[in-house]
Formats: C-alpha cells, sequence, structure tokens
C-alpha cells in the first residue's frame, strides 16, 4: 500500500459517542485525549487496537475508546491482555489500570505480565486513593493517609510501582503526569513501539478524594525543580536554571550544583545500562527530584513470539491437531 493510500486517522476516529462520566476536573481526561492523539498519530489500523481494563475509574477506559476493547474482572486484565496478544499477535494491546486494582488485587497478575515480557502497553494511573469506592487508601497512600478506611491515618508502607517494575524485570518502565500531555504522548509512543512489556506509571489526580495528591512534584511552581526530565544519553541536570545536577557517590546519588562539579561527573542517563541506575532512580525521595520519563529500556525474548513459534514449529512436527479427537481422548469409561 503506497502512503497515498495509507488511512490517516484522526483523535476523533479513536472516540467513542459515549459520554465520558468522570468528575469534572479529573486527570482521566487528560490521558484519555493524549491515549486517542497518540493512536491517531501512529497510525496502525483501527481494527487492530484494543484496550483491556480492570475494575475503577481508570478502567472506565474502553467505553470512551472506539476501538475493540474489554472491561474486566478486579485485577484480572492482565490475564485477558495475554490472551489476547497470544491469540491474536498483530493486536496492539493497551491495559489500563489503577494503583488499586493494579496492585491490590491485581499486583500477582502485574508481576506475570512483566515476568513473561509480553507484548502490552500498561498504563497505571496512580492516584493514591481509591476513587470509584469513594476515598479509601490504596497500595500507593503515603504512610498516615486519612482515609475512610484509615482514620487514624494509614500504617502501611506503599507500594512503588516503579520499582516494583523493575524489580519483577520489566523491560520498559517509564513515568509520567496528567498535566503534561506533550510528555505523555513521547512516553505513550515510546512505550507503544517497544517491543515486550512497557509499564508507564501517570500521576493521575484525583480532584474529589485525593485533591493535590501530586502538586509537591508536578505543579507548574514546584515543577523545575522537584522532578528530573530524563533523557537518554543526556546528563542529569535540572532546576528552574538548569543549574542542578545528579551525581552519583558510589550507589548513592546526590543533589549537586552544577557550577561546582566538573562535567565528566555529572550522571548520564543510559536507560539501556545499569538496572542497578535504574533502581536508584526508582527510589529517589526527599531531597532528589522525581524522574520523569524512560527510566528503563532493554531488550529480551518476547512471550507471545516465542508461544506462537512454539505451536508452529509443533505443528510442522506433528500436523494440526483435532479438537474432537483431544475431547474423546484415548481411555474411557463404560458405567452400566
Amino acid at each position: 500500500m503506497t502512503d497515498d493510500n495509507v488511512k490517516k486517522y484522526t483523535k476523533k476516529d479513536f472516540t467513542s459517542s459515549r459520554d465520558v462520566k468522570w468528575c469534572p476536573g479529573c486527570g482521566d481526561y487528560a490521558i484519555l485525549a493524549t491515549v486517542q492523539k497518540v493512536m491517531a498519530e501512529l497510525g496502525r489500523p483501527k481494527e487492530n487496537q484494543v484496550v483491556v481494563s480492570g475494575i475503577g475509574c481508570s478502567s472506565r477506559f474502553p467505553a470512551y475508546m472506539d476501538t475493540y476493547g474489554f472491561h474486566t474482572l478486579h485485577g484480572r486484565a492482565p490475564t485477558v491482555a495475554t490472551g489476547i496478544k497470544v491469540a491474536n499477535p498483530e493486536l496492539d494491546v493497551w491495559l489500563v489500570t489503577g494503583d488499586g486494582d493494579g496492585f491490590s488485587i491485581g499486583g500477582n497478575h502485574l508481576m506475570h505480565a512483566f515476568r513473561r515480557n509480553i507484548d502490552l502497553v500498561i498504563l497505571l494511573f496512580n492516584n493514591r486513593i481509591y476513587g470509584l469506592t469513594k476515598g479509601q487508601y490504596s497500595p500507593t497512600s503515603e504512610v498516615d493517609k486519612v482515609t475512610k478506611s484509615s482514620p487514624y491515618g494509614s500504617v502501611d508502607a506503599p507500594v512503588n510501582p516503579v520499582q516494583f517494575a523493575l524489580a519483577c524485570n520489566a523491560t520498559f518502565v517509564a513515568r509520567t503526569y496528567d498535566i503534561n500531555p506533550k510528555h505523555m504522548a513521547e512516553v505513550f509512543k515510546a512505550a507503544r513501539e517497544h517491543e515486550g512489556i512497557a509499564f508507564v506509571e501517570i500521576f493521575q489526580n484525583c480532584v474529589i478524594f485525593n485533591d493535590g495528591a501530586f502538586n509537591d512534584v508536578v505543579d507548574r511552581t514546584v515543577r523545575d525543580d522537584s522532578t528530573l526530565n530524563l533523557v537518554a544519553g543526556e546528563p542529569m541536570i535540572f532546576g528552574k536554571e538548569n543549574d542542578k545536577c545528579i551525581v552519583f557517590e558510589g550507589f548513592e546519588a546526590k543533589v549537586k550544583n552544577v557550577a561546582d562539579v566538573d562535567p565528566k561527573d555529572i550522571a548520564i542517563h543510559d536507560p539501556a545500562g545499569s538496572l542497578t541506575q535504574a533502581q536508584i532512580l526508582a527510589q529517589f525521595s526527599d531531597e532528589l527530584p522525581t524522574p520523569m520519563g524512560i527510566i528503563r529500556q532493554i531488550e529480551a525474548p518476547v512471550y507471545d513470539q516465542h508461544v506462537n513459534q512454539q505451536v508452529n514449529d509443533v505443528k510442522a512436527k506433528k500436523g494440526e491437531g483435532d479438537l474432537a479427537t483431544l475431547l474423546k481422548g484415548n481411555s474411557h469409561w463404560d458405567v452400566d
């Protein structure tokens, strides 16, 4: 097919006719619009797009996309998405989940999706709260979080989604935030182009039950000094005046003034390099800026490709199977 005959998509092509029923001001709106825009710009066949979700506010996503989709069981979206991709590798499978759906009941399923390196994009909306069920603390809520289910403050240590994904050997791990559509689009495109599992944590604001959860990181008044925009091959420099940098002293990261260090000592971001460096980035806290962008990206065998190759190899050796024969089996019992 020539370029002239290739279908040109717009955001509207991926927008369903259903009314979007998130709360006014919810960060989910920006994420939805960005995914629709990215799908149009990627230009892949609309019929090959599938969006899978579990349960939660974020999991309404498939209803608002004019693509194929499945709204599945709580926490079980990775299992359905795995089956879809293995059964039809030509499909682009997007999995949408939240901090509760993904890391509470669904944590075990996410772990196996990561370690298998299935060719999926997983978008995790992290608002540090259970929004759909009206404001209970979630697996990513901070310690001492006062909610309806923790009236005296949560005593749970929160899950770090990026650290979890790295520990499970995910081959693409990134972070972005809902009030920066340009950054989201860049990360989403890279995730979709990655071959294998692609996990993106999205800082997403819940205006009703946890408003301002990430204001100390992404608010426009502090963002330059509180975030570290990661670019492959570029030095880790940040700050409103680009006057701060990250220097590694052994396994410890330090914030230094650019003017006070030798340029060669400034850390260079290499998402395909050391897993240790990626894990250190995932644990940045306190006086360190929050990393944004692609934290880790490597190549590894892809699960669905190997499963289908194995099936083809067996077919070549033994021929096509016979379902009726399989069901009937070689043994039976006669019951009088």
